[in-house]
């Protein structure tokens, strides 16, 4: 299904009708994947509509773009505003958001630098990623046969868009066997992680997860759920995974911003001990939802927008 529509898009500091974004077919990211993005959600909490750990966000998508040795055509304060301004020109109460940078129309070729960087911002209404069911039941997944992208060849703390085809690989084979998403294993075999998600995973009451070495991003709702495990005084480890844990852990659970927190509840067929969702996976939902829903937020990750400024029409909780 397409992307059901907002009035606006922001596109180089300016506030554009949907259908007139558009980029020239010669522009250097059609050719190349040179783009960079980010996914948040703004979500309608009983405290107002919030954008979730916005400002991290755009830090990392200008992080993401240094790496490429390029910098955002506009600062971190001045993509925060447009974010904030076109989901209350859109009058949105819960949306998906993806900010994106990419190298525009200029020359062709391999050599990037001497094509301009342009900022585009969209937003729409946007469900539960992996189905609504999943939150509560966990979803099927499977390890696929394509390894993650070496940190030598192409740099996983970059979010760019040229990386997603290693992704694509992985979600489409695993849809097409009947999963509902893939795992991928790093270039030594270990886990790295989904195909746009991280993975943490409990055994004996502590919490697992792959480090940054193992070809992941560095996500944000991740450091989240770090927090959040740190807050209920869980032990929480970042080390190397075998591919053997994903069959003998007690619980296993995918994060990122349209994943939220999502139990696995088997892998390759084998059921993630009993094939029920585990109750230190359902702690940190709890938590998490409770801040994105609720609005109760101690550590400042919720930028709250007037709720006078957004329209109740809109509401997709």
């Amino acid at each position: 299904m397409p992307l059901p529509k907002t009035e606006f898009i922001w596109m180089n500091g300016k506030f554009v009708k949907w259908d007139d974004a558009k980029i020239h077919v010669l522009s250097h990211v059609v050719h190349y994947g040179s783009s960079w993005f980010e996914g948040l959600r703004a979500y309608y909490t009983k405290k107002g509509t919030a954008i979730f750990r916005l400002t991290e966000h755009i830090h990392r998508l200008a992080m993401s773009v240094k790496i490429y040795r390029g910098e955002m055509p506009y600062s971190i304060e001045e993509m925060c505003k447009a974010t904030i301004d076109l989901v209350r020109k859109n009058e949105l109460q819960s949306c998906y958001i993806r900010p994106v940078v990419y190298r525009g129309y200029g020359e062709l070729g391999v050599y990037p630098l001497t094509c301009p960087l342009e900022a585009a911002i969209g937003t729409w209404q946007w469900g539960k990623y992996l189905g609504k069911e999943a939150l509560d039941q966990g979803v099927d997944v499977c390890v696929s046969s394509w390894s993650r992208l070496s940190n030598n060849s192409m740099p996983a703390s970059s979010k760019a868009g040229g990386n997603y085809l290693n992704s694509q690989l992985v979600r489409m084979e695993a849809l097409q066997h009947g999963y509902a998403e893939g795992i991928g294993l790093d270039s030594q075999g270990n886990v790295s992680e989904g195909s746009g998600e991280n993975i943490f995973f409990v055994q004996d009451g502590t919490i697992y997860t792959p480090p940054l070495s193992s070809s992941i991003l560095q996500g944000i709702t991740r450091a989240t759920v770090v927090q959040i495990a740190k807050d209920l005084g869980i032990s929480i480890v970042e080390t190397t995974i075998p591919r053997s844990m994903l069959y003998t852990a007690d619980e296993i659970f995918f994060s990122g911003t349209a994943v939220e927190v999502t139990p696995v509840r088997s892998v390759d067929t084998i059921k993630v001990r009993d094939g029920k969702v585990g109750e230190i996976t359902r702690q940190i939902q709890r938590v998490f939802f409770d801040v994105v829903e609720n609005g109760n937020d101690k550590h400042g990750w919720l930028t709250f927008i007037d709720p006078k400024k957004t329209s109740k029409k809109n509401n997709n909780k």
